[in-house]
């Protein structure tokens, strides 16, 4: 059957291939805010798909994924069709963002109280849990154990968090080695025809994850970062309302994070950008 468009997200598009595989495009379209700005970012949607796939190939005896196959074009993914679960899989080692704002006003992030006097970019004692809903528009709203486990059940709720939290460990301990740090990601899991837990979407990458260089790590305030924290930098100096439509991105901005994705791609895999361009599979092997 030819390619049937099912889907459009912020950043990609989803296309049936067949009753039991789909193809996932990732575009340059680059989201601040949940705002989809006008401008995009070169070579984005490669770096977060060979990425991905390099992920995906590294933690296969954590969890099964979904992916099947990288396209020439570097961008294009053919997936397992997977039944989505209706929770994002948050795990964070360190207190940042959201989960910053949130201990400061309350102690806690997603009713798991952390101690006191904690500092912005400290690191955690032990990485949590602390899943979000999926929102079809606007934020994903925080969860707490039981609010997530009355949407999943209490046996798959335990499965997610052990599961998340140990691809985050592995994950986080490549890069160590690799000079970054990666503060939290989230993760996508749906189940396969025979109920088994999957890995989707995509995996550590710079949309889905904080990667800050440890040379530069200096807990007490925010840390530069290789992800899209730049590009939110810079949209929070304008006078923008942070609703669509989004501003446009300067010449330098748009090279500042092109440079930024690349060097976490490069660092993180240890394969030059232009090596994967030309033969995408050379993250899987």
């Amino acid at each position: 059957m030819p390619e049937v468009h099912v889907a459009s997200g912020k950043i990609r598009e989803l296309y049936a291939l067949d009753d039991e595989r789909l193809l996932l495009v990732a575009s340059d379209r680059i989201s601040v805010f949940d705002v989809v700005l006008p401008t995009e970012i070169p070579d984005k949607g490669r770096v977060l798909t060979g990425l991905s796939g390099f992920w995906f190939a590294r933690t296969r005896e954590v969890v099964p994924n979904h992916l099947l196959a990288i396209r020439g074009d570097g961008r294009s993914t053919e997936c397992k069709r997977l039944t989505m679960l209706p929770i994002e899989c948050v795990v964070r080692g360190y207190l940042s963002g959201s989960g910053w704002k949130s201990y400061q006003e309350h102690g806690e992030v997603c009713g798991i109280a952390l101690p006191a006097g904690l500092r912005e970019s400290d690191r955690l004692s032990e990485p949590i849990f602390t899943p979000t809903t999926k929102a079809l528009a606007g934020h994903d709203e925080p969860l707490t154990a039981e609010q997530a486990a009355g949407l999943v059940g209490d046996a798959r709720f335990a499965e997610l968090e052990k599961v998340s939290i140990a691809l985050y460990r592995t994950a986080a301990e490549h890069a160590a080695g690799k000079g970054i740090v990666i503060a939290d990601t989230k993760f996508e899991l749906g189940l396969d025809d025979e109920g088994e837990l999957v890995l989707g979407d995509e995996a550590f990458t710079p949309d889905s994850s904080r990667f800050w260089p440890a040379d530069e790590y200096e807990p007490g305030a925010p840390q530069p970062s290789f992800d899209k924290q730049f590009v939110r930098d810079y949209a929070e100096s304008l006078s923008w309302d942070k609703t669509p439509p989004g501003p446009e991105l300067p010449d330098d901005v748009v090279a500042g994070t092109r440079a930024r994705y690349l060097e976490a791609f490069e660092r993180l895999t240890g394969i030059p950008f232009d090596a994967y361009a030309a033969d995408p599979e050379v993250v899987l092997r």
